[in-house]
């Protein structure tokens, strides 16, 4: 539904001009900024140009908001007021990572407010919170509802989908089970509590599809609720519609029913509005489309050097590396493993420059996995965040480098010369970074994807 995979079949239709947020699970700000820093960068990425100061995020219809009462982003009021919205306004100084669980997913959420998206795209947002810390940022979610953007979360919460407008049930293999009201879901499957569902899908023979069956013919009432019987139908062969047939198909089509379309289709689509309908005011709408690569690059580069001035378990990274690798010459040159020709020495140099690049980047690739997740599917170009973090770091490698070069330099072991070696080493570090940046970041803080 948010794009973030594409559909292996159907069309998804969505708003035309209105982007969607989304937020993963586990955190993605940096721990180190402090919070309304982290949040103005995220603004400089996404390009808001223009919002309504109050409307646009307290729940103003578009009509509402007088022409005079727009901001640019010059001063940056839109995160002042998206702070004010998830209650971080007092903790706007404080780090991200000094923050507690729930008033770092607040965060979370009130930098995707800032483009003021069509639909926000949660996983798990309470994950890892206690009921407490998990009732204030559904409390939040609650109000980015009443202000007119649509929340769509996953959860296993009863707690969190009790306080929900609709639930869609989804049993083991993607089967819909229900869709409707929580309270409706009760006395659907005949449960006193939203906990017992889970006891319900969990029972004998093949109860996900039993229970796929049942919505099936239960949403083809006119009444539209009926109370059903407390057991469902006994396992047969389900009988499912195709997928553009409406809202409450499940699964593959079945056998016995005509495919209304053979062919698979990948459509993500926008929706034109109707005929006669109100239109939004465009200057009241954000342009919530990412920043030129160019930009990016540049508000990019500034986080990431910000973030290494801030980050001291970095620092020590970035100064242990070559020291280590430095010591590890001074080793190998006192029990004779360097004696004999020089490619042997130059081979150990390449080595550690191998080292040193991979060294500076993985630790912050592990940290950034759920960052670049948010950033890259509202638009983020990898090329940009590539370039940055070279622009940041090519610097110090090329320090670093020349440190691993010393000891065998002082020693005379260079026998192609300093300046070769030093290219040959500067090179291996490029490659380590490279292959630091490449490594997929599909694993967040938490260890889920």
């Amino acid at each position: 539904m948010s794009g973030l995979r594409p559909p292996t079949s159907g069309t998804i239709v969505r708003p035309v001009g209105r982007s969607a947020g989304y937020v993963p699970d586990g955190d993605s700000l940096h721990a180190v900024l402090p919070l309304a820093r982290a949040l103005r960068y995220t603004a400089e990425l996404r390009t808001v140009r223009a919002v309504a100061s109050t409307g646009a995020l307290a729940g103003r219809a578009p009509g509402d908001s007088p022409p005079g009462d727009r901001r640019r982003e010059d001063g940056y009021p839109p995160v002042a007021k998206a702070l004010e919205l998830a209650g971080l306004t007092a903790l706007g100084l404080m780090p991200v990572g000094a923050l507690t669980p729930d008033e770092r997913k607040r965060a979370v959420i009130a930098a995707e407010l800032l483009s003021r998206p069509a639909q926000l795209f949660l996983e798990e947002p309470t994950a890892a919170l206690d009921p407490a810390q998990g009732a204030e940022v559904l409390r939040l979610l609650r109000r980015v509802a009443d202000g007119g953007i649509t929340v769509v979360l996953t959860t296993s919460s009863p707690l969190d989908a009790a306080r929900c407008d609709k639930v869609v049930v989804l049993a083991a293999g993607g089967h819909l089970a229900f869709y409707g009201p929580p309270a409706a879901a009760l006395g659907y499957f005949g449960a006193d509590s939203l906990e017992e569902i889970f006891e319900r899908l969990a029972g004998l023979g093949d109860p996900a599809a039993a229970w796929s069956r049942r919505f099936f013919h239960f949403s083809r009432t006119r009444a539209g609720f009926t109370v059903p019987p407390a057991a469902p139908p006994p396992v047969g062969p389900a009988v499912l519609l195709p997928d553009a047939a409406g809202p409450h198909s499940a699964g593959r089509v079945s056998a016995d029913l005509p495919a209304v379309d053979s062919a698979v289709d990948h459509t993500v689509a926008e929706e034109e509005p109707p005929a006669g309908a109100a239109q939004p005011d465009p200057a009241w709408l954000p342009d919530k489309r990412p920043a030129a690569p160019v930009r990016q690059w540049a508000v990019l580069t500034r986080r990431s050097a910000e973030v290494l001035a801030r980050d001291q378990r970095m620092q020590v990274v970035l100064a242990g590396a070559p020291v280590a690798i430095l010591l590890a010459f001074c080793v190998l040159l006192g029990c004779g493993a360097l004696d004999g020709r020089g490619a042997v020495t130059l081979a150990w140099a390449v080595l550690g420059g191998v080292v040193a690049g991979l060294a500076y980047q993985l630790p912050a690739r592990a940290a950034e996995a759920g960052i670049l997740r948010r950033e890259r599917f509202s638009g983020l170009s990898t090329g940009a965040f590539v370039l940055a973090k070279v622009t940041v770091l090519l610097p110090l490698l090329a320090l670093a480098d020349a440190l691993i070069l010393a000891v065998p330099a002082i020693d005379d072991r260079l026998t192609a010369g300093f300046a070769l070696a030093y290219l040959a080493v500067l090179l291996s570090s490029l490659a380590g970074l490279a292959i630091a940046l490449v490594v997929p970041p599909g694993v967040n803080s938490r260890g889920g994807r």
